[in-house]
């Protein structure tokens, strides 16, 4: 299977809301605990978009979107600036075949090239697959918070991982 990988557009919002509410119904991945409408994600794109971030999309010859990876400012204070929070997610059936490590690889470069200094993963616990991708692409694990969600009628943890990019600070 050929896979591209490019910017995303509006176009992609039902291939990204199908991924994401993959999640949202199955799993702790995500906080979220109502499936979105295809308008909400495209305006999270949007969003994501107007603040200068990359959003990235893999797709298939067919066009069908198979993960997606995306940045969004990590605080709204000016001094918050170069840093970003960092969102890696991919259809059901693509887990374990490089796509999470591929995406993951092109948003940091896209980020560094932005000059943003640090990238920060939350990951919902236990979650090993993300732990193993954000290890792999060189984040390390900052912070433990116990207890700080409540999702399918349980306490769940979040970790967050760190990963000092290349900048013009370098």
């Amino acid at each position: 299977m050929e896979i591209t990988l490019r910017q995303a557009s509006a176009d992609d919002a039902p291939g990204l809301v199908g991924i994401y509410n993959h999640y949202v119904v199955g799993s702790i991945a995500t906080f979220e605990e109502r499936p979105i409408a295809e308008a909400e994600m495209a305006a999270r794109l949007a969003s994501v978009q107007a603040a200068d971030l990359p959003w990235w999309v893999a797709i298939d010859e067919a066009g069908a979107v198979l993960g997606y990876a995306y940045a969004t400012r990590w605080k709204p204070r000016s001094a918050y600036r170069h840093s970003v929070e960092v969102t890696v997610y991919l259809a059901d059936g693509m887990l374990g075949r490089g796509l999470g490590k591929r995406l993951g690889r092109v948003l940091l470069e896209s980020l560094s090239e932005r000059n943003i200094h640090v990238a920060l993963a939350g990951i919902a616990l236990p979650n090993p697959a993300s732990v193993a991708l954000h290890e792999a692409l060189g984040f390390e694990k900052v912070a433990h918070l116990r207890d700080v969600g409540r999702k399918f009628e349980r306490w769940i943890d979040v970790g967050y991982w760190q990963r000092v990019l290349p900048s013009q600070w370098e």
